[in-house]
C-alpha cells in the first residue's frame, strides 16, 4: 500500500510538473488572453512572389546596395508559397502576421489599418489606403497571335471587367463591349496565385462565350510568369506587380487587367487594429520583436 501511495504521488507531481512546464502562449490561448509580450510570427511569401516584391517595395522593406535594391526581410520569417497558404498560416497563428491581395481577404483573419486608413477597395480608389498595386496581363511585345488578343480583348472589356468587380478587385476605366472573333484552341495562362483566383473566373466566363477555346491555368509566381512568357512556356503571363527593366528588354509588355491593394492581415484574436508603415517595416526587418513593441 506505501508503494502505491508512492506512485499516486509521483504521478501527481509529474502532472503538476507538465502543467508548470507548458508554453507562455499555450496558457495564454488556453486562457483565452493575448500576450503582447510574446514574439511577433512574421510570414511572408517566397522570392519570386509578385505580392512580396510590391509589398518590400510599398513598406520600404528593400534598400539599395551598390545600385541595387536589396530585399531585407527578416531570416526569422517564415516562407510560404502560395496565397492560400499565407491565410492559412495567420489564421492559425494568433501572434502571426503576413500580407495578402486584398481580393482573396476572408473571414478567418483579420486586415489591419495602415496609417489610419482601411484596406478596402473604396479606400485603394480613393487614393487614402496607398498600399496597392497593378494585376499585370504579360504578353511578347506585338504580339499576333489571334487567341491571345482576343482573350486580352475580352478581360479588358465592360464583361471582363464585371466580373474582376464582382471578385473583389479594381477594375479598369473606360471599358468597351467584348467583340468576339472566330478564335478556338488552347491558350496557356499562367504566373502570380494573387492573379490566379480572379483569371480562374476570367477564363470561365471565356470559355462559355467561345466554346472551341481551352484556357489552361498554371498557377506559380510573377517571376515565373514573366519568364515563361519570355521563353514562350506561356501564352499570356500573371504578374502582381511592375515588371523589371531587365524582363522588359527581353521583349514582353503588360496590360493592367486591375488593382489591388495588399492587405496586412493578423490572426482574429488580436487585439492590434492599426499600424503605421514604419511599424510594419520594423516588424518585417526584424527591429521590433514582440507586439508589445508596436502596441499603441
Amino acid at each position: 500500500m506505501k508503494k502505491y501511495g508512492k506512485l499516486v504521488a509521483l504521478i501527481g507531481l509529474a502532472a503538476m510538473l507538465v502543467a508548470g512546464c507548458k508554453g507562455k502562449g499555450s496558457d495564454q490561448k488556453e486562457a483565452g488572453n493575448w500576450d503582447k509580450e510574446m514574439d511577433i510570427s512574421v510570414v511572408s511569401r517566397e522570392e519570386g512572389s509578385g505580392t512580396r516584391g510590391a509589398f518590400v517595395e510599398l513598406f520600404e522593406i528593400e534598400e539599395e546596395e551598390n545600385g541595387e535594391k536589396v530585399d531585407k526581410t527578416t531570416d526569422e520569417a517564415q516562407i510560404t508559397n502560395s496565397t492560400s497558404v499565407m491565410l492559412t498560416t495567420v489564421e492559425e497563428d494568433e501572434y502571426a502576421i503576413g500580407y495578402v491581395s486584398l481580393g482573396a481577404l476572408n473571414d478567418k483573419v483579420k486586415a489591419v489599418k495602415i496609417d489610419g486608413a482601411e484596406a478596402t477597395t473604396d479606400k485603394v480608389k480613393s487614393g487614402d489606403y496607398p498600399i496597392s498595386r497593378p494585376f499585370n496581363l504579360v504578353v511578347k511585345e506585338g504580339e499576333t497571335n489571334p487567341l491571345v488578343n482576343d482573350f486580352i480583348q475580352f478581360v479588358l472589356s465592360e464583361e471582363g471587367q464585371k466580373v474582376v468587380e464582382e471578385n473583389g478587385y479594381i477594375p479598369e476605366d473606360d471599358a468597351k463591349p467584348y467583340e468576339p472573333g472566330s478564335v478556338e484552341g488552347k491558350l496557356v495562362v499562367g504566373g502570380s496565385s494573387s492573379v490566379s483566383p480572379v483569371m480562374e473566373k476570367l477564363a470561365e466566363a471565356y470559355e462559355k462565350k467561345n466554346t472551341k477555346v481551352d484556357v489552361e491555368l498554371q498557377t506559380t509566381d510573377s517571376t515565373t510568369g514573366v519568364s515563361s512568357t519570355i521563353d514562350g512556356s506561356y501564352d499570356i503571363g500573371m504578374a502582381s506587380r511592375e515588371l523589371k527593366d531587365s524582363e522588359t528588354s527581353k521583349g514582353v509588355e503588360t496590360k493592367v487587367l486591375a488593382t489591388d491593394g495588399i492587405a496586412v492581415i493578423v490572426n482574429s484574436s488580436n487585439p492590434v487594429t492599426e499600424l503605421k508603415k514604419e511599424q510594419v517595416k520594423d516588424i518585417f526587418t526584424g527591429k521590433a520583436y514582440t507586439w508589445s513593441e508596436v502596441d499603441e
